[in-house]
């Protein structure tokens, strides 16, 4: 005579089947999937990059230069003024022009202007500016590159702008802002190429040129 079950035990009876729909004896169930190499990876270095991060901007913070205070952002301010002031005048004794027919002096009158308005500004600010930083060697790169544009405004009305200007982005590029030397050169002389064509070819504007 057989019992209610039949034969079949019900899940943790010894010797049994397993029931149907019942988890066998052991089982421990759905197994997860296997973590890749990229998951393991992941976190980790994303907390190295962090870390990484953190410690280049400790690092900036250590080595940058003490702010400056107002009175040499008022000497900064007076020197942008100074040179615009001197770039105004040379900009004049070329022929300022008028709107309607432009001289070859209007383009860099409109920038000095341009330079001596961002020194008043530079010295109306002096007292509330807190960002800026004292003189060090890297600022006399800054120094360099204002006198390099004194230069090319001064020697522009006697051999034309294309060789002070492919000279002026040259110096710029190379030896202010470290770029290499084939992209210092291609660059320079496509801006001297770009700026032919837009405002001596298309525009007529009375330039200094050369060709």
């Amino acid at each position: 005579m057989t019992s209610a079950h039949d034969g079949a035990h019900t899940p943790g009876s010894p010797g049994g089947r397993t029931a149907a729909g019942a988890t066998p004896q052991g089982d421990p169930g759905p197994v997860p999937p296997a973590r890749t190499v990229e998951d393991v990876d992941r976190t980790p270095s994303s907390l190295h990059d962090l870390e990484d991060a953190v410690h280049q901007l400790e690092h900036d913070a250590e080595h940058r230069p003490p702010p400056a205070g107002t009175t040499t952002n008022l000497v900064v301010a007076g020197l942008v003024v100074a040179l615009g002031a001197a770039a105004l005048v040379g900009s004049l004794s070329l022929g300022a022009g008028s709107a309607g027919n432009p001289g070859s002096g209007t383009w860099p009158m409109i920038l000095s202007l341009a330079i001596v308005v961002l020194g008043l500004a530079l010295a109306a600010s002096a007292r509330g500016t807190s960002d800026t930083e004292r003189f060090s060697r890297s600022s006399w790169l800054v120094l360099a590159g204002l006198g390099t544009m004194v230069v090319f405004v001064a020697v522009i009305e006697v051999i034309g702008f294309e060789i002070p200007a492919a000279l002026l982005a040259f110096v710029w590029l190379r030896f202010l802002g470290g770029e290499g030397w084939r992209t210092s050169v291609i660059t320079s002389i496509g801006v001297v190429v770009a700026f032919y064509l837009i405002f001596v070819a298309a525009l007529s504007v009375p330039i200094p040129h050369l060709f």
